[in-house]
């Protein structure tokens, strides 16, 4: 099953990366990634009405992992496409207006779903031989799959919102990218903003970007201030490009342990200085 699902999968990137370089425009891209996904997983389900789980074990796999992950690029490019086709044409704060709206729509659904996203994330496992077995599908929970997704030979009760969770992840991406560039800074602008500094950031970019956004989420700077501004001083003040800041704040999230790795550093740091300074 393993070969199959391997095999069909590197198949679909391969098409993936060909129109990704062949074709103009994000709505076309999202349009032709669409089919080829859907072609793929018309695939798989003709593959597991034939075959026969080995084991609890070998289902599980399929329903919480390897399932999720094709369907949540066949959510992904659709919904690329409809964002794409329904984005305002007109001007740049019209586009912002929309394109917020729609990082708010994944906000509330991740606040709607935390519980089960916690449990996801954290790669717990002591629930999943409810969330990832057939013919217990719980309908109170399923109510957002498509109508496909609740036969109960091709579903289980959460495979699709795990695959939901993997699109809005890549969707907060896509999002963001969007929204910086439409709000790229002249850099001009910046240099008279902002005074030079002969200071020079020492660490990784990863650990200015996890300050940074713990900065943020104190809300330092005021309740108000966009995680944008905040980081764009930081690039300017230390001469640093922290490129996609956002990607990797997403994979700091999905770190499996130590997710506040520079932060923990720190307090480690200051609390040694003070202890070293009492025993002198």
């Amino acid at each position: 099953m393993n070969d199959y699902i391997n095999k069909l999968s590197n198949d679909l990137d391969d098409q993936l990366n060909f129109i990704n370089s062949e074709f103009e425009g994000q709505q076309k891209r999202s349009e032709e990634s669409h089919k080829v996904t859907l072609n793929a997983y018309e695939k798989l389900q003709a593959f597991l009405l034939k075959h026969k789980f080995r084991n609890t074990n070998e289902e599980i796999k399929y329903f919480k992992i390897q399932k999720p992950k094709l369907i949540s690029k066949l959510i992904y490019f659709g919904k690329i496409y409809h964002i794409e086709m329904k984005k305002p044409q007109g001007t740049d704060k019209a586009k912002r207006k929309y394109l917020l709206n729609e990082l708010d729509k994944i906000n509330r659904y991740f606040d709607n779903n935390l519980d089960f996203i916690r449990y996801y994330r954290s790669n717990d496992t002591y629930l999943d031989h409810k969330y990832f077995i057939r013919n217990k599908i719980d309908f109170r929970h399923s109510h957002e799959s498509f109508s496909i997704e609740l036969d109960k030979k091709q579903s289980t009760s959460f495979d699709f919102k795990i695959a939901k969770i993997i699109a809005n992840d890549l969707l907060q991406v896509y999002l963001h990218d969007e929204l910086k560039h439409l709000e790229l800074y002249d850099k001009k602008e910046k240099s008279q903003v902002v005074p030079k500094s002969k200071l020079k950031w020492l660490e990784s970019k990863t650990a200015l970007i996890e300050l940074i956004y713990a900065l943020h989420s104190q809300d330092a700077f005021g309740k108000h201030t966009d995680i944008k501004e905040i980081a764009n001083y930081f690039e300017h003040s230390f001469n640093i490009d922290l490129g996609d800041y956002y990607r990797t704040y997403l994979e700091i999230r999905v770190r499996k342990t130590g997710r506040t790795k520079f932060l923990s550093l720190l307090q480690e740091s200051i609390t040694k200085r003070m202890d070293e300074a009492d025993d002198k």
